[in-house]
């Protein structure tokens, strides 16, 4: 059983199942910006999973969009990513504000992956 994290801002959709469609769904809500690029990364699992013979392409691509929902699903959680982001992006890798900037880069997606199960 895993826990929870905890969650002090506003969760906007409740956590979808992890299937492509509940998925779309839950994007098309909290970041409908995100569908073409959810769309593309799905025809690409598909093509590696038949080429493959492996179903991991698939896990691979359902297992990262529900990192992306879980992230953009709460408020604070999406807010610091974005804030996070914005830092890593315009800063010199030298600053210790960019190696901060990427700590919580990293620590927002491993709470994610943890509440997704992963």
């Amino acid at each position: 059983m895993t826990t929870q994290p905890e969650h002090h801002g506003e969760e906007l959709i409740a956590r979808p199942a992890r299937t492509p469609e509940a998925l779309r769904a839950a994007l098309a809500q909290v970041a409908p910006h995100r569908l073409a690029e959810m769309e593309q990364q799905k025809n690409e699992a598909i093509a590696h999973s038949v080429d493959s013979g492996s179903i991991e392409p698939l896990r691979g691509f359902l297992t990262a969009w529900a990192v992306h929902v879980e992230i953009a699903r709460d408020l604070d959680t999406a807010g610091r990513l974005r804030s996070a982001e914005h830092t890593a992006q315009t800063l010199d890798r030298h600053d210790p504000a960019w190696k901060a900037a990427m700590a919580e880069i990293r620590a927002i997606f491993d709470q994610a992956r943890v509440a997704v199960g992963e």
